[in-house]
């Protein structure tokens, strides 16, 4: 990670941006402890930011885990907001349930274990923001899944856009610039989702190098 983006320019952004609560912090201790990736508190500090600036009313997310993300847009969003919050892991719900409970943000959360592509197809638009951060090799399928349910000036955001364990970043680069290489499938589908928002004509897509890369893609009409 440090030789793509500099823990020095991380540790940074998280200082310029929005101070995490106790209730971040203690979230932030347990990623470490378990190894659990999360976003992180300078990713988490623009996603509250995006949500804000879009009026986000409605938010939904391809992968949530314990909630880390899902706290930081809850805090964008009215009281009569709604933030969707999809996982495979019972517990890991139930954990997410609970941190956001302890910051006051239980009302306008909503809870659903499966595959959030599945559960996507049972919502109707629309959504004001989106967070994608499910396995890297659906992300591609995962916008085509919520394209047309993304409001006229709302936000696609993708995660690991740079990188993370299994991507290969100069294979990454490669791919964008038109090369053909051999890697891995969670590279390459990093690459198809990128291709893809970026060519689709109502979006405009730019990446933002804090955390592990955000793809973000801001829907025009």
């Amino acid at each position: 990670m440090n030789d793509v983006v500099p823990e020095r320019v991380e540790r940074f952004a998280r200082l310029v941006g929005p101070a995490a609560d106790e209730v971040v912090a203690e979230m932030d201790a347990y990623a470490e402890e378990r190894g659990f990736p999360t976003v992180g508190p300078a990713v988490g500090g623009w996603l509250r930011l995006l949500a804000t600036m879009v009026d986000a009313e409605r938010i939904f997310e391809f992968g949530s885990g314990f909630g880390y993300s899902a706290y930081w847009f809850a805090g964008a969003l009215p009281g009569s907001g709604e933030v969707v919050l999809t996982d495979r892991d019972p517990d890991d719900l139930d954990r997410a349930r609970a941190y956001l409970e302890r910051g006051g943000y239980l009302d306008r959360a909503v809870f659903e274990e499966g595959d959030a592509i599945e559960v996507v197809e049972r919502y109707d638009g629309p959504f004001d923001a989106v967070l994608i951060d499910n396995e890297k090799h659906r992300y591609a399928e995962a916008f085509r899944a919520v394209r047309e349910k993304v409001a006229p000036g709302g936000v696609v955001v993708a995660d690991n856009a740079i990188t993370a364990g299994p991507i290969d970043f100069d294979a990454l680069v490669a791919l964008m610039a038109g090369e053909s290489v051999e890697t891995d499938e969670h590279t390459r589908g990093v690459h198809e989702y990128l291709t893809t928002v970026r060519d689709d004509p109502a979006f405009e897509t730019a990446l933002i190098p804090v955390g592990e890369g955000i793809a973000v893609s801001y829907r025009t009409g």
